[in-house]
């Protein structure tokens, strides 16, 4: 089943509908706006992120369950790494998610690329401090795969792997870090 909607919260909605529209391609086509439950009133724009699913920004205003200096980043505002919350988008093939990569260097955004051995990711954060990713899967899983993650998932100790080498793409010019 796939997802209708996941919805965000913004401080700046300028500079998150030009990432949206412009770094990532997606088409704002809808706006709910009301007042809050808690007072004040908030905006909840859809943005169309290809296939019918959307992503929905919250732009609250004069809500006193919104602290003025709120941290909208998932996962920095609870104290957490960038990377741990995130928005992964489908790329339907590799070709797609260059497009994708491209698009971003095109809008002055550094890329990190990783290819994971059974899916290939770019990402970066967004102006809210969430870290975003276009993902490719590049093979279709097996039923050895699934009785593998059902073992992992058990045990007390997974199997730890090698960390993926992660390419920095800055400038349209490719450099590999470990």
């Amino acid at each position: 089943m796939a997802f209708h909607h996941v919805a965000i919260a913004t401080r700046d909605l300028d500079a998150t509908h030009r990432f949206y529209t412009e770094a990532m391609g997606f088409e704002l086509v809808k706006v709910e706006a009301g007042p809050a439950p808690e007072g004040g009133w908030a905006r909840h724009l859809f943005y169309d992120t290809g296939g019918g699913e959307c992503l929905a920004v919250w732009d609250v205003h004069d809500d006193p369950a919104f602290p003025p200096d709120f941290d909208p980043s998932i996962s920095r505002g609870l104290g957490l790494p960038a990377w741990t919350n995130h928005l992964a988008f489908d790329a339907p093939d590799l070709a797609a998610l260059d497009a994708s990569q491209q698009r971003w260097l095109d809008h002055g955004h550094a890329v990190l690329r990783i290819d994971h051995g059974w899916c290939t990711s770019i990402y970066l954060d967004d102006p809210n401090g969430i870290a975003v990713e276009f993902c490719c899967t590049t093979r279709a899983f097996t039923d050895d795969d699934r009785r593998e993650a059902d073992n992992q998932r058990r045990t007390a100790q997974p199997t730890l792997h090698e960390p993926p080498i992660v390419e920095v793409i800055e400038s349209g010019k490719p450099a590999s870090m470990p």
